[in-house]
């Protein structure tokens, strides 16, 4: 590389840094929860990445959530094991040998590959699940399912205390039941209920697609909440982006200021969407 291309590659850093200063102020002191799943957490590389990310964003001030899913990691352990699964509607009964490995995987494998990957660039992450301090408490979301669990009473006050002292909490989407069970909560779900519970300024929602399409295939940068439901009536919006519209309509009603579907393939994709004036996804507010 000839030297005056290194230095327009300088300037074009020192731009790109300097064009950052009003969203690094506008996110001071914000609390992001992040749904981190897909093709973040396919690689060592991209673990790396996101984790590197999510220590620049607390370095400028940022409080950020992690919460993890980890399905195809529990359904190579329950093969490993031998565990046959029965499914009901297509969803999985998690019974009371299946909710043993689920918890083993998110609270053990998985949780703890992310709070290593933090740690590794500097940040102090510290590993939980929604049974802490009963983060999270459930009732059960359907007895046909077994332990899988739907969020229905929040106690943040761990997560306070651990933005006090500057540690990043990653949580693993596991809930206590009132009379001791354990509960399996959709990643998603429990991202939502995290985030309305800490009244979060964003919650981002990381996918392997590029975010909500209109019916042409094209991306929706932004919507308000009556257009996505005015989609999912349409039949635009279908199969697995409307959990995932749902968990942004919820947790909008909750008290999120905004919730965005976006792109984790894309390189920083965090960074872009909170930083730089790009975005990296469709943007979700409330209809007011």
């Amino acid at each position: 590389m000839k030297k005056q291309d290194m230095n327009r590659d300088w300037i074009a850093t020192a731009r790109t840094l300097s064009q950052a200063l009003p969203y690094l102020q506008r996110y001071t002191d914000a609390i992001v929860v992040i749904k981190l799943g897909g093709h973040a957490m396919g690689s060592d590389e991209a673990m790396d990445e996101f984790a590197r990310d999510v220590v620049l964003m607390q370095q400028v001030g940022v409080n950020p959530v992690v919460v993890h899913g980890g399905g195809p990691m529990i359904n190579a352990m329950l093969d490993k094991l031998d565990i046959q699964s029965e499914f009901v509607n297509g969803k999985r009964v998690t019974d009371a040998a299946t909710v043993e490995v689920v918890e083993m995987v998110l609270s053990g494998l998985v949780n703890k590959r992310i709070v290593q990957a933090i740690n590794r660039q500097g940040g102090k992450a510290v590993g939980l699940s929604g049974k802490d301090a009963n983060l999270m408490i459930c009732d059960q979301t359907n007895p046909d399912l077994g332990f899988v669990g739907t969020p229905s009473k929040m106690n943040p006050k761990l997560l306070h205390d651990l933005f006090a002292n500057d540690a990043i909490p990653v949580i693993a989407p596991l809930g206590a039941g009132r009379d001791g069970e354990t509960f399996n909560v959709n990643g998603d779900t429990a991202a939502g209920a995290i985030a309305a519970a800490l009244k979060a300024d964003r919650l981002l929602l990381l996918t392997d697609v590029a975010g909500v399409k209109n019916a042409a295939g094209d991306v929706i940068t932004e919507l308000k909440a009556q257009q996505i439901r005015d989609l999912t009536e349409e039949g635009v919006i279908a199969g697995g982006m409307i959990p995932k519209t749902e968990t942004a309509l919820n947790a909008i009603e909750g008290g999120v200021r905004a919730v965005v579907i976006l792109d984790g393939r894309a390189p920083n994709a965090c960074l872009l969407e909170l930083f730089t004036e790009h975005g990296a996804g469709s943007l979700i507010r409330g209809d007011d």
